[in-house]
């Protein structure tokens, strides 16, 4: 057994120490990395205790939600079952661009969702605060579980459309309608987390239930209310009901431009504001997740 000691001088201002031990029987060679900054090597240790507890805490949640497969299974068969109906009954309206079967599908998606995602952070609550007395890193719990249900954000917007597309007359393109959805399922998905993590699991559903279907009528009957018009941009359903719009919009031409520019004009939507509904459909589930993160953390001091 033998201790080698190298010291880097490109590094010289942080001062590590590289330690090799080598077993020459076992022919291993464990690294370990030394500072003589203490504030330094305090960092560093925190990095890799998070980034493994990381590791471990996505193993974990994906083996779990193997284990709950039938659940996952029976919301894309509600999913898939709801885009089918919706889609079969959506009768498309030139002047409007389908607007009211969109609305339709708002409030599906976002409900089926955000009830699926609550129990992301509903059901372990008591087993939460018990690993995170024994010293667990909450930021690679949280990120662990947010990981593991980006499957769930990716998958249930395709499901959803290959039954709804399907049945429906939509002059929209694939891509865009998936690119909408999927960021409308990653909003609420955002909204499910906080939900779950400040409320109880009956009064989270409840607003979970009553959230898509409240924001929506306040999107799509705003009126001449001044205030309403306000609040409605604070709301998701007003994003994803533009978006949508939009993109079937952009499929007109000729004779329909001046339909089109009515329509527009009477929702009040720009037909260049696509990427700017998705943008901020994406910006309301980032910070959604950033409150739920630090309610968990808040909670769990209370």
């Amino acid at each position: 057994m033998s201790f080698l000691k190298f010291e880097w001088p490109f590094l010289s201002f942080l001062r590590p120490t590289i330690h090799f031990k080598i077993d020459i029987n076992l022919l291993i060679l464990p690294l370990t990395i030394t500072w003589s900054d203490p504030l330094i090597s305090e960092r560093v240790k925190i990095a890799s205790s998070t980034y493994y507890a990381f590791h471990f805490d996505v193993k974990r949640v994906a083996k779990q939600r193997l284990r709950e497969s039938k659940l996952q299974l029976v919301d894309y068969l509600i999913l898939s079952l709801a885009g089918a109906c919706l889609g079969s009954i959506r009768r498309p309206n030139e002047e409007t661009f389908g607007a009211l079967g969109y609305t339709y599908s708002i409030i599906a998606v976002s409900l089926l969702c955000k009830v699926g995602a609550l129990r992301t952070f509903s059901l372990d609550k008591l087993q939460y605060w018990r690993e995170r007395a024994s010293g667990i890193s909450s930021l690679a719990h949280f990120l662990a579980k947010d990981t593991v249900d980006h499957f769930n954000t990716v998958v249930k917007p395709a499901v959803y459309l290959s039954m709804f597309y399907f049945f429906s007359n939509d002059r929209s393109s694939f891509a865009e309608s998936y690119t909408v959805l999927l960021s409308l399922v990653y909003c609420v998905t955002g909204i499910a987390y906080t939900l779950a993590i400040y409320l109880d699991a009956g009064s989270s559903q409840l607003f979970a239930v009553l959230l898509p279907v409240v924001l929506t009528l306040i999107s799509t009957q705003a009126g001449n209310s001044n205030f309403l018009i306000f609040v409605s941009n604070f709301c998701y359903p007003k994003w994803t009901l533009e978006a949508f719009v939009i993109s079937n919009a952009n499929r007109f031409s000729g004779v329909w431009l001046i339909t089109r520019c009515g329509a527009l004009q009477k929702f009040g939507y720009n037909v260049h504001d696509w990427d700017l509904c998705a943008f901020i459909l994406i910006m309301i589930g980032v910070g959604t997740q950033i409150s739920a993160f630090f309610g968990m953390l808040i909670i769990h001091k209370r």
